[in-house]
């Protein structure tokens, strides 16, 4: 009887199966719209928090790309090409000797320029002729001297025999000047008829008189000459008509210089005529004077092939004072040719002197750049020019410095030009403003941007 129950029992746990799974839906059912709502809650807030995130971090990026600090614009900067010079040529004779000396030019000529600045041909002993006179001057002025160019000194009465010296030199070619017996002048005024027209006889007839014999007067040459070092010069007699006078260059640069210094002599010299009682109207045989700023000394000439002159000269080139010259032309073949070689020498001298220009006004000497493509020039300031001799060599400098701001006429530093003991200074400015960048370049150029750190400050 039990088998035929068993299918029944199937079904009952069957059915008790089912209710219990209505049960669990319909409780599901109940339980699913609040898991469900707090599920979206939480979505909410992590999507509300993600988006607070991302509006922060790009707000955070915004601030410090606008207020980031940027690299300083890029400067380039070059000096301008200094120009070329040729240097000056100084003339010098084609024959014979010469040299020159010029005084307040050491800083442009170099150490030395005062004392045998340049020279041409042989340095030995030549016959100097009248410039002899000068020698003569200076010892008869050791002897008995002048106080100032103005002193006339004792007065000098001539002899017969001091008349007589007229007509010798005259019968040897001499330069001579009357000199009547009896007539009468002062030291100053005899010291200017020998000087002047470069007079034998007034020579011979004052250096006599003032020494006593030609014998005592050669004795204190020989020792004037040795203790003014001048070992290259040999006097034999006071006119120099004789062509055994001889002196070096570098000898009769001294006695040049030595002449000028002494007042009296100076003014003789530099005195184009002069008119004497008894002696009558007087020419300088220096046709110079005057000339290309020649104030003295003395010519010499013993014939063809020997014209000399011993010369001095005050040039005005632009420097702070003029310069003077000291000159010497030993051997020249004739007075028009030594001439002109000393006024072309003067004024290769004079030429050589030059104001060089270096910089013009808004000339390009650098740039100024920036990432964000910003840009200026920069410019000379001013036009500038720098004063000195021949080719000297002209070293330019630059200053720049960084300003505070890059704005269109802003001086950011300056130029130097030397050369020699000269220099010039023009500024630099900015030609053209840099503008800051915008935003919009500050915003995609992230990696052309300081720190975070940086922007902190």
């Amino acid at each position: 009887m039990a088998r035929p129950d068993q299918p029944t029992d199937e079904l009952s746990e069957f059915a008790e199966l089912l209710t219990h799974e209505q049960e669990f839906t319909r409780a599901r059912d109940r339980i699913d719209p609040e898991v469900r709502s707090a599920r979206r809650r939480r979505g909410l807030i992590i999507a509300a928090i993600c988006v607070v995130l991302l509006l922060a971090a790009v707000g955070g990026y915004i601030g410090w790309a606008l207020t980031a600090p940027v690299d300083q614009p890029e400067v380039t900067a070059r000096a301008p090409q200094v120009p070329t010079v040729e240097a000056a040529a100084i003339a010098a004779p084609l024959s014979g000797a010469s040299a020159i000396s010029v005084a307040g030019a050491d800083a442009y000529l170099g150490e030395g320029a005062s004392g045998i600045w340049s020279s041409s041909g042989t340095g030995d002993p030549l016959p100097i002729a009248s410039i002899t006179k000068l020698v003569t001057a200076l010892v008869i002025l050791d002897k008995a001297p002048l106080t100032s160019a103005d002193d006339p000194g004792p007065t000098i009465t001539f002899t017969k025999a001091d008349h007589d010296l007229y007509d010798r030199y005259y019968v040897q070619g001499a330069t001579i000047a009357p000199m009547p017996t009896g007539t009468s002048m002062s030291l100053h005024d005899a010291l200017a008829a020998m000087l002047i027209p470069s007079a034998s006889n007034y020579a011979e007839a004052l250096s006599s008189r003032i020494f006593g014999s030609q014998n005592a007067f050669l004795g204190a040459t020989r020792d004037w000459l040795a203790a003014h070092g001048l070992t290259g010069t040999t006097i034999t007699e006071p006119t120099g008509i004789s062509p055994r006078n001889t002196s070096t260059p570098a000898d009769l640069l001294t006695i040049g210089k030595l002449a000028a210094a002494h007042p009296a002599i100076a003014q003789i010299v530099a005195t184009p005529s002069i008119s004497l009682p008894g002696a009558g109207q007087l020419y300088n045989t220096n046709g110079l004077l005057g000339t290309a700023g020649i104030t003295g000394l003395k010519t010499g000439t013993l014939g063809e092939g020997t014209s000399s002159l011993l010369y001095t000269a005050t040039l005005d080139v632009g420097a702070a004072e003029p310069l003077t010259v000291t000159g010497v032309v030993l051997g020249g073949v004739s007075r028009e040719s030594v001439n002109a070689t000393v006024i072309d020498t003067l004024h290769s001298i004079r030429s050589g002197f030059h104001q060089v220009a270096v910089a013009t006004a808004d000339q390009e000497v650098g740039t100024i750049s920036t990432p964000w493509g910003s840009s200026a020039r920069l410019v000379v300031g001013q036009t500038a020019s720098i004063f000195t001799w021949s080719d000297t060599p002209i070293v330019a400098t630059m200053d720049i410095a960084t300003p505070p701001t890059y704005t269109d006429g802003t001086v950011v530093g300056s130029i130097t030009w030397t050369a020699g003991p000269n220099t010039v200074t023009a500024p630099v400015k900015i030609e053209g403003s840099i503008d800051q960048p915008s935003e919009w370049w500050r915003l995609t150029h992230p990696s052309e941007l300081g720190s975070l750190l940086d922007a902190a400050g």
